[in-house]
């Protein structure tokens, strides 16, 4: 019970800080205090901190860190899982759809829109034009479904998100992005680095099946993932050689 408890912090909310600085005169479009995994619950933007429950998106000012003042909190009903900001947006997976927020008044973002797709466990990233979500079927999040799949979604008019491809995968889990690259963790089934130089359609460049993985978070060539025995640092390069640098056990 200890491990299994010990990994559910480390799988339900991987956010890491690195120090980076915030943009007080707009922190609408700063960079983030912290870079949180697909999974993760919460997100820091500028200075304002979201926090997202199984119903509730609340949003916290935190120019005093010590004192952090609440701005607003917004009901979103029931299944919500994950928050991830991309410059003036968030996108906030639901275990019944992605809603997609205007976060250009941070202290009170605004619903643009819902994409909605069957009912089952949904953590979300982004790069450029385009939403990467993974579904993962044979688990209960609401009702239970038996697919798994990578969507694609076209995002370039945030009012009116579109999937545009669809791929199966045995079980997934977190993602992560970076440039030309989407990192997909499948669990037991490993870890996958995908080519999406043509974002449409992800391509499997490396499948490595020895590496459990649930969730990841991508800096500088850095992969800092989280599998069924701790958390590890990667190191990866152009070749997409994947090196370990250290882990963290869960004991």
């Amino acid at each position: 019970m200890k491990i299994l408890a010990n990994f559910s912090l480390l799988c339900a909310g991987m956010f890491l800080f690195f120090g980076c600085e915030s943009n007080k005169e707009n922190s609408s479009v700063g960079p983030q205090n912290g870079v949180g995994g697909s999974m993760a619950r919460f997100a820091i933007t500028g200075n304002t901190l979201y926090i997202v429950s199984k119903e509730t998106l609340e949003v916290y000012n935190i120019s005093d860190e010590a004192n952090p003042v609440k701005s607003t909190s917004k009901n979103m009903g029931m299944g919500i899982e994950t928050i991830f900001p991309y410059q003036n947006h968030l996108f906030i997976g639901a275990n019944d759809g992605m809603y997609i927020y205007n976060n250009q008044v941070p202290g009170n973002p605004s619903l643009l829109s819902k994409y909605t797709h069957i009912q089952s466990c949904d953590p979300v990233v982004v790069e450029d034009k385009y939403a990467y979500v993974t579904l993962r079927g044979g688990v209960v999040c609401r009702n239970w479904t038996s697919q798994s799949s990578l969507d694609v979604i076209d995002v370039s008019n945030p009012s009116s998100p579109k999937m545009v491809s669809s791929q199966p995968l045995l079980s997934p889990y977190g993602l992560g992005v970076s440039g030309n690259r989407l990192f997909v963790c499948e669990g037991d089934n490993g870890f996958k680095v995908m080519d999406i130089t043509q974002p449409t359609s992800p391509v499997v460049k490396h499948h490595f099946k020895d590496l459990t993985s649930y969730d990841v978070i991508v800096r500088n060539n850095r992969l800092i993932i989280t599998g069924n025995k701790g958390l590890f640092q990667y190191k990866y390069d152009e070749q997409d050689n994947v090196e370990l640098l250290s882990k963290i056990p869960v004991l």
